[in-house]
């Protein structure tokens, strides 16, 4: 009986390596055909995750109020001002004008005493997640 499961266990080691021994592992060139909508789609993603507030990041609110006045501030300053972030954030119930997306104090101070300009309400804030 005991001869008997040794010849079982020999067998099946032996079957074991041998089938592993003539296997191969897995090889293969993959091309990846992706459509052209999927990069514009990454590259929106991309736009709203940077306008997602971050706690050290401060921001200027020139406008709030209502949507549609909120969206004709917004359009203007984008015409204007090409390489400054903005976005319109809803806080119930108003919509509020955000510009840019500053590490230090001091550079959104900067941009602050600018738009003050043009945009006297503008004010500096430090918006919470």
């Amino acid at each position: 009986m005991i001869n008997v499961h040794k010849i079982n266990l020999i067998l099946l080691l032996s079957f074991g390596l041998l089938t592993c021994k003539k296997s191969y592992g897995q090889q293969a060139n993959i091309t990846v055909l992706q459509d052209q909508k999927f990069e514009q789609l990454l590259s929106e993603k991309r736009k709203i995750n940077s306008s997602i507030t971050i706690n050290d990041r401060y921001k200027i609110q020139i406008f709030n109020g209502d949507s549609e006045n909120s969206k004709k501030i917004l359009m203007e300053f984008k015409r204007e001002n090409k390489n400054l972030d903005a976005t319109i954030v809803f806080s119930t119930p108003i919509y509020k004008v955000w510009i840019g997306n500053f590490k230090t104090r001091i550079d959104a101070e900067k941009n602050l005493t600018d738009l003050k300009k043009k945009y006297p309400n503008a004010f500096l804030i430090k918006p919470n997640k």
